[in-house]
């Protein structure tokens, strides 16, 4: 992340200044969408027809958000019909960068860029916004076709279904409203609050957001108890957007981002669903675990100095699930 300003890169993960010590996410800039025929989506522009090789997605292996759109990736079948990059894990003064001296960092494999900035003013000369990933990218428009997760995670879950074959919903029309209620949960005080707690610089905004994250784990260990998934016996993407939180908080948010009331291994149906979530086909492959330690850890100058990389525990996701 960072941002341009008057042409001048800043190292600026949050502004806490300005909120009484709370983190405060920016909200994305490009919101296009695509889809089957073409058409436009729910916002932006029309003429992004799902094609295949016509896409690239910009990716790093630490971020949840950009995990998100890896998982839909895989579970979708789109390995072969778009193409990644995926960013070096450490993210300093400069922001993500396309260095290539840490297995798995790939570098841009589109146009040989040095930053995640150099795609966005690709797209836009103008831009000085936060650079975040995941980024979208159109071959044939030469454009960012989006960078918002959640929106990236529905173009996945059915604009290429006639291309690849796979019908797979995960945002099923019946389950709508009752996903729509517990994403608005899960991304306040789950996704979104381990970072509110992690990036806090005052007192009052770190209690203001630890209390309601772990009021949200007893919540869901308490729907695990009687369910198989969030909603019912129906795995959605409801799932998949806690499902890159609940991966990196044992190895980095409970200790990194003082998330450390209780580990995720202490909740039984938090931790067994986990371990089912990433025993599903293809969904290990996207989780680099040396990139989520390795980013955490070394490129939050303000929490971490001096960049010690900790032990952490060893936790094996492959055990045993028993559910189902």
């Amino acid at each position: 992340m960072g941002v341009l300003v008057n042409g001048v890169w800043h190292d600026q993960w949050y502004d806490t200044k300005s909120s009484g010590g709370k983190f405060e996410r920016a909200a994305a800039k490009f919101r296009n969408w695509i889809t089957a025929d073409g058409s436009a989506g729910p916002s932006g522009d029309g003429g992004f027809k799902a094609e295949t090789g016509r896409y690239h997605l910009y990716v790093s292996y630490a971020c949840p958000w950009a995990h998100r759109a890896l998982i839909f990736r895989a579970l979708k079948g789109l390995q072969d019909h778009i193409s990644i990059s995926a960013v070096h894990p450490d993210m300093l003064g400069e922001g993500w960068t396309f260095d290539t001296d840490f297995e798995g960092a790939t570098g841009d494999t589109l146009f040989g860029a040095s930053f995640a900035r150099n795609i966005y003013t690709r797209a836009d000369p103008t831009f000085t916004g936060r650079v975040t990933v995941p980024i979208l990218w159109d071959k044939t428009n030469e454009t960012i076709v989006s960078n918002e997760s959640s929106e990236i995670i529905r173009m996945f879950n059915s604009a290429f279904n006639v291309i690849t074959g796979n019908a797979d919903d995960y945002w099923p029309e019946p389950q709508r409203d009752a996903i729509k209620t517990i994403n608005s949960r899960v991304y306040d005080t789950v996704n979104n609050g381990v970072y509110k707690c992690g990036f806090a610089t005052s007192q009052d905004a770190y209690d203001e957001a630890v209390q309601p994250l772990f009021d949200s784990l007893e919540w869901i260990e308490g729907i695990l108890s009687n369910n198989r998934y969030l909603i019912g016996d129906t795995l959605t993407e409801a799932d998949w957007r806690l499902f890159t939180t609940l991966i990196r908080f044992d190895m980095v948010y409970h200790l990194h981002f003082k998330c450390n009331r209780k580990r995720i291994i202490d909740y039984p149906n938090i931790w067994a669903y986990t371990r089912e979530l990433y025993q599903i086909p293809d969904v290990a492959e996207t989780v680099r675990m040396d990139h989520i330690v390795r980013h955490y850890h070394y490129s939050h100058e303000t929490i971490n100095p001096n960049r010690i990389i900790p032990i952490n525990p060893k936790l094996d996701f492959t055990t045993p699930h028993g559910r189902g």
